[in-house]
C-alpha cells in the first residue's frame, strides 16, 4: 500500500470513529466533570418532552417503570401513608424504587428520577422506624446539635429503603396555635427557627468551606436531598387557618417568616418547597415576586423549588378551575418541579402547549430544567441511581432509638412541680407500694407519636414499633411497685386504692395540616375530667401529649405537676426518664402558652401579653440518681 493510501485510510478511520467516539463518551455521564459542564452538556441533548418530563413529579400509585420511560418522568413521590404494602419492609420500598428507577434509565438519555417522602419526624411513613418527636418538641430542647444528629439518623433511614429526598424540614415560623400544622414549627420565634436549621446539614451533609452560597449540596450516599418548607409565611395565616392569607406588611415578611430560609439557604439546601398560603391575597405558587425575585435572585439560590401537593391547582378558586392558567402561573411564578401528582398527562400536555405558544417562554423551561439536573447530579444520582441493601439495618436500629429517646428527655418541659413552695412531687420515687397511671395518651402509641406517622393524619393503636408510656412506667418503677393501669376510672375507684400518686396522660388525637385546625383548643374529653376526678383524690403529674398548648388554666390548681411532653414519637422511656428523676427536666417553652384562645395570636414580644406562661418558661430539676 502506498503511502499516500495510507494516509487515506487513516483519515478515514478517524472519520469513522470520531461519532463513535462521541457517542460513547458523554460529558454528563463523567463525574470527572464539573456539574455545569454536565448540565451544560446534557441539556443540549434534551427534547422539549424530555425537559417537561424533568419538571413533573407524579405519585407513586401511579408511577411503573413504563409510565416513567414514556413520559420522562423526573420525580416520583410518595405521600403520606402510601407505601409498598402494609408493614412494608425496608427491601419492599428499594425493589419499588429501583423498579421506578429503572424505567428511567431506560429512557434515551438515561436521567435518573429523584424519589422523595415526606420524613418529618424521621422515617415517618414506614413501619419501625425511628419516629423523633415532632418539630414543636424539638424546638423545646434548645439543642442545635441534637437536631443536625435526628437529621443524620433521619437520613440513614431514608437512605435503607432507597430514597435520596425528604420533604424536610418544616422551617415556618407558627404564630398562632390554632394552626393545624403548628407541631411541624420549631416555634414561634424566628431566632429558635434559624437554629433549628442546623438539621440540614445533619440530613445532607456540611458544606464544606469554600462552597458557593445558595448551591444545593449533599455529601454522599448516606446523605440525603433536603427541603425548605413552606415558602414563605405559612405560619402566619390569619387566625391560624391552614392555606390561608397571611397579612402583613413586605417588612414583617422578610422579618419574621423569611430569616429561616437565609440559614437554610446558607446551609446548602438543595430545594424548596412553596407554600399553599397566600400572601396579601397574592397565591405563594403564583407568587413571582417572591419566588423569582426574591429567592431565587437576591438570596441566590440555585437549588429547585418544588410545588406542595396539588399546590398549582390551588391558584384557582375552586381548586383546578382553570388547570392550563394554573400551569401558566405556576411555572411563570419561578416553580420548577411541580408535585402533580395524578394527572401528569394533562399536565404535561398543558405545559406543552404553553411553550409551543409563547405563554412560558424556553428560558424558563431551561432554567427549571438546569436546576433539577444541578440538584440531581450534586446528590450522586447519576453514579448511583439503584438502592442497593446495604443500609437496611438502620431501620429503627437501637442507636437511632437512643437518640430519639434522648431527643424526648429534652423536649419536656416542666410547667408546675408542687402545689406549694417545698413540695415537689418530681422526681417520682420509683419504689412506691402502688401508683395509678392513666388517660387516653398513657398506653397509646399513635396518639404518642401524633400525625405524618405511619398514615398522613396519624392513627390510634400499636400502628408501628415502640414503647408507650405506660410500658415505660413499668420497666423504670422498682419491681416491687403495682403498676395499675386504668384509662378513665371513677373517683371512687381512685380514693379508695391507695395509691401513692398517679401519672395521667392526656391530650390530642393525632391530625395533620387542616384536620387540625381547632379554633378553641380545648383539652379533648374526658381529659378535663379525668384530670379532675384523679388529682381530686390523689397526688397526680399530668402529661399533656400535644402539638401545642391547650387551654388548661382551670385545672392547674388541682394539679401537683405539670408537664408538656409534645408529640414525642416511639420512644415513651424519654418520658419516664424525667419522670422519675434519672435525669433532670431542662426543656423551655418553643411557644406561648396562653390562658384563652381570646388572647392569640399571641407572641413573645408583643405589647399585650400576658400568657399562662411565657416563651422560653420551663422549670428544671437536678437528677435523683447517679447514672
Amino acid at each position: 500500500m502506498s503511502r499516500h493510501q495510507t494516509l487515506w485510510l487513516q483519515l478515514l478511520l478517524i472519520l469513522f470513529w470520531a461519532p463513535n467516539r462521541e457517542a460513547q463518551y458523554m460529558k454528563y455521564k463523567d463525574p470527572e466533570q464539573p456539574i455545569s459542564v454536565r448540565i451544560k452538556d446534557l441539556m443540549r441533548r434534551m427534547t422539549l418532552p424530555e425537559k417537561i418530563g424533568q419538571m413533573t413529579q407524579i405519585e407513586r400509585g401511579v408511577a411503573s417503570a413504563q409510565v416513567m420511560q414514556d413520559y420522562f418522568i423526573g420525580s416520583v413521590l410518595g405521600g403520606g401513608g402510601s407505601v409498598p404494602g402494609p408493614q412494608a419492609s425496608p427491601e419492599d420500598w428499594v425493589n419499588m424504587v429501583n423498579g421506578f428507577q429503572k424505567g428511567s434509565l431506560a429512557t434515551r438519555l438515561g436521567i435518573p428520577l429523584i424519589y422523595g417522602i415526606d420524613a418529618v419526624h424521621g422515617h415517618n411513613n414506614v413501619y419501625k422506624a425511628t419516629i423523633f418527636p415532632h418539630n414543636i418538641g424539638l424546638g423545646a430542647t434548645r439543642d442545635p446539635l441534637l437536631v443536625k444528629r435526628i437529621g443524620a439518623a433521619t437520613a440513614l433511614e431514608v437512605r435503607a429503603t432507597g430514597i435520596p429526598y425528604v420533604f424536610a424540614p418544616c422551617v415556618a415560623v407558627c404564630r398562632d396555635p390554632r394552626w393545624g400544622r403548628c407541631y411541624e414549627s420549631y416555634g414561634e420565634d424566628h431566632n429558635l427557627v434559624q437554629q433549628m436549621t442546623e438539621i440540614i446539614p445533619g440530613l445532607q451533609g456540611d458544606v464544606p468551606a469554600n462552597h458557593s452560597k445558595g448551591v444545593p449540596y449533599v455529601s454522599g450516599k448516606e446523605k440525603v436531598v433536603a427541603c425548605a418548607k413552606h415558602f414563605v409565611g405559612d405560619g402566619g395565616t390569619r387566625d391560624g387557618i391552614d392555606e390561608n392569607n397571611t397579612i402583613i406588611n413586605r417588612h414583617g415578611l422578610l422579618s419574621i417568616h423569611m430569616p429561616p430560609y437565609y440559614n437554610s439557604i446558607i446551609k446548602g439546601v438543595s430545594t424548596v418547597m412553596v407554600s399553599y398560603s397566600s400572601w396579601n391575597g397574592v397565591k405563594m405558587h403564583a407568587n413571582a415576586d417572591l419566588v423569582t425575585g426574591f429567592l431565587k435572585n437576591t438570596l441566590r439560590f440555585r437549588g429547585f423549588v418544588i410545588s406542595d401537593w396539588q399546590g398549582i391547582d390551588r391558584i384557582t378558586s375552586p381548586p383546578g378551575a382553570n388547570y392550563t392558567y394554573s400551569v401558566q402561573a405556576g411555572i411563570n411564578a419561578g416553580i420548577d418541579m411541580v408535585m402533580v401528582p395524578y394527572i401528569y398527562t394533562e399536565f404535561i400536555n398543558d405545559l406543552t402547549f404553553l411553550v409551543d405558544n409563547n405563554f412560558i417562554p424556553m428560558s424558563r423551561i431551561d432554567d427549571a430544567v438546569r436546576r433539577i439536573l444541578r440538584v440531581k447530579f450534586a446528590s450522586g444520582l447519576f453514579e448511583n441511581p439503584l438502592a442497593d441493601l446495604s443500609l437496611v439495618d438502620q431501620i429503627g436500629k437501637q442507636e437511632h432509638r437512643d437518640l430519639a429517646r434522648e431527643a424526648v428527655r429534652k423536649s419536656l418541659v416542666l410547667l408546675k412541680n408542687g402545689k406549694g413552695t417545698n413540695d415537689s412531687l418530681l422526681p417520682l420515687p420509683k419504689k412506691a407500694a402502688k401508683i395509678l397511671v392513666s388517660g387516653s395518651h398513657a398506653d397509646n402509641l399513635g396518639y404518642q407519636c401524633g400525625g405524618w406517622t405511619i398514615q398522613w393524619q396519624g392513627a390510634s393503636g400499636n400502628i408501628t414499633v415502640g414503647t408507650t408510656i405506660l410500658d415505660a412506667v413499668k420497666s423504670a418503677v422498682d419491681p416491687s411497685t403495682e403498676v395499675i393501669y386504668s384509662e378513665n376510672p371513677d373517683g371512687n375507684f381512685v380514693k379508695d386504692s391507695g395509691f401513692s400518686y398517679a401519672i395521667v396522660v392526656v391530650g390530642e388525637p393525632p391530625y395533620a395540616e387542616t384536620a387540625g385546625d381547632n379554633t378553641n383548643l380545648t383539652l379533648p374529653d374526658p381529659g378535663p375530667g379525668l384530670i379532675q376526678t384523679v388529682c381530686g383524690a390523689t397526688k397526680c403529674v399530668v402529661v399533656i401529649i400535644s402539638g401545642r398548648p391547650l387551654v388548661i388554666e382551670p385545672y392547674v390548681t388541682i394539679m401537683d405537676a405539670l408537664v408538656a411532653a409534645w408529640l414525642p414519637g416511639t420512644e415513651g422511656q424519654g418520658i419516664t426518664d424525667v419522670l422519675f428523676g434519672d435525669y433532670g427536666f431542662t426543656g423551655k417553652l418553643p411557644r406561648t402558652w396562653f390562658k384563652s384562645v381570646d388572647q392569640l395570636p399571641m407572641n413573645v414580644g408583643d405589647k399585650n401579653y400576658y400568657p399562662l406562661f411565657p416563651f422560653g418558661f420551663g422549670l428544671t430539676t437536678e437528677p435523683k440518681v447517679t447514672r
